[in-house]
């Protein structure tokens, strides 16, 4: 059996799923055809049901919820781990100003987006743009402050920026869960002893990188280029935890917890058992 599986190019997923998609380990009668995309991309993707699983931000799992369920493997959550939001100067920066300036959100449909409404509601006017444009709307002044994820984290403070907020402390000051970045998802048309394998497989490919780590792999070199080994690493050490393993109980609390935020409706099948 085929299935298709998206992910982002970014160290955090190549490491997890490249012993699965690369054949490393045994697939037990599957075979995955893996594409890579940013996350806003895979975030639309999961709305038109174009994939059987995929990396999406959590922020727009209340929209795919009729059509996926959660997979336990494969996630981004934990703490100190959230979106940060920077700007050039902290100066003249409050809460009460914010409905002022000009925001770079990386996508409409992420938990970035998600975390900075709830920590700023009446900020409004916001710009949409790829995560990787972040910085520089900041820099060349296009934008007031800009909110960062994924790897922009390491490196922000090498172009002068500043932080003004960490956006998942807020959450987890709010909350006292882990941040729910973002999860796998499966098509919930899939048997469930297909949705239990491919949980299981996934976990399985996690293993077998971490056996290797600090290792990276080909794979995981050549969708980040830009980036040095160092911040390959600290990119990993950063997003690939315990929750990646398995969300367990605080993990499905976390996912939970975001869904209620959005008023929905936690049903039996939100996550895949």
């Amino acid at each position: 059996m085929k299935i298709t599986i998206g992910f982002s190019p970014c160290p955090n997923d190549t490491f997890i799923f490249d012993a699965l998609v690369n054949n490393k380990i045994d697939t037990e009668g599957l075979t995955f055809e893996a594409v890579l995309e940013d996350v806003q991309t895979l975030n639309n993707w999961a709305q038109q049901k174009r994939l059987d699983v995929s990396k999406i931000s959590y922020g727009v799992l209340p929209l795919v919820l009729d059509d996926y369920t959660v997979l336990s493997s494969g996630g981004a959550l934990g703490k100190g781990v959230g979106p940060l939001l920077i700007a050039k100067s902290a100066t003249g920066f409050t809460e009460a100003a914010m409905s002022d300036l000009v925001i770079a959100i990386p996508g409409e449909n992420t938990t970035a987006h998600f975390l900075f409404t709830l920590a700023f509601p009446r900020a409004s006017k916001k710009r949409f743009v790829v995560f990787n444009e972040v910085e520089e709307k900041v820099l060349n002044g296009e934008v007031d402050a800009g909110v960062i994820i994924h790897e922009n984290r390491f490196t922000y403070h090498d172009k002068g920026l500043v932080k003004l907020m960490d956006l998942g402390e807020f959450w987890e000051t709010k909350t006292g869960l882990p941040i729910p970045l973002g999860g796998i998802i499966i098509n919930k048309n899939i048997d469930n002893a297909i949705k239990l394998k491919v949980d299981s497989l996934i976990c399985k490919s996690l293993e077998y990188a971490y056996e290797r780590y600090p290792y990276l792999p080909d794979f995981v070199k050549k969708h980040s280029q830009e980036m040095s080994e160092a911040v390959m690493r600290k990119h990993i050490d950063l997003y690939v935890n315990n929750f990646t393993l398995s969300l367990g109980d605080d993990g499905k609390a976390a996912v939970k917890k975001l869904l209620q935020v959005f008023n929905c409706k936690i049903t039996e099948d939100v996550f895949v058992t």
